[in-house]
């Protein structure tokens, strides 16, 4: 076997995700138990951060007294925690990586969840139009 071919055989090892690559895993998701991470399970993982548990107690009070204000803050709490959900932040890499490992999934359903949450909150708590006659 030549160096070349030692370094080929190197390099494609060190491209796929390993087991060694799991102190992403730790750092990200310290109690993970090795199973893949699901679509759903990565949903209801963030509905269990206490932010998102926080921002539900918002909009439930947000719609029930029907605050503009209120929404508007809600909206805005939204929409920053499916941004740091989401991992456009600075640890963007580390999630990409945490996502190639398994210990993190899709976080689509939850930008759904917060959007649609966002959509009613914005259309029940507009102000009702009056008659002016």
């Amino acid at each position: 076997m030549g160096p070349v071919r030692r370094r080929l055989i190197w390099g494609a090892a060190v491209l796929f995700p390993a087991p060694a690559w799991a102190e992403v895993c730790a750092a990200q998701r310290p109690n993970w138990d090795g199973t893949t991470v699901t679509a759903w399970g990565e949903f209801l993982y963030l509905l269990q951060t206490p932010i998102v548990l926080i921002l539900i107690i918002a909009t439930a009070l947000a719609v029930r007294f029907r605050s503009e204000w209120g929404g508007l803050v809600v909206v805005v709490g939204w929409s920053l925690s499916t941004f740091l959900a989401t991992g456009w932040g600075t640890n963007g890499d580390l999630r990409a990586v945490a996502m190639n490992e398994g210990c993190i999934g899709n976080t689509t359903l939850f930008i759904v969840f917060a959007a649609l949450v966002c959509v009613g909150v914005v259309l029940y708590t507009a102000p009702l139009k009056r008659d002016k006659t």
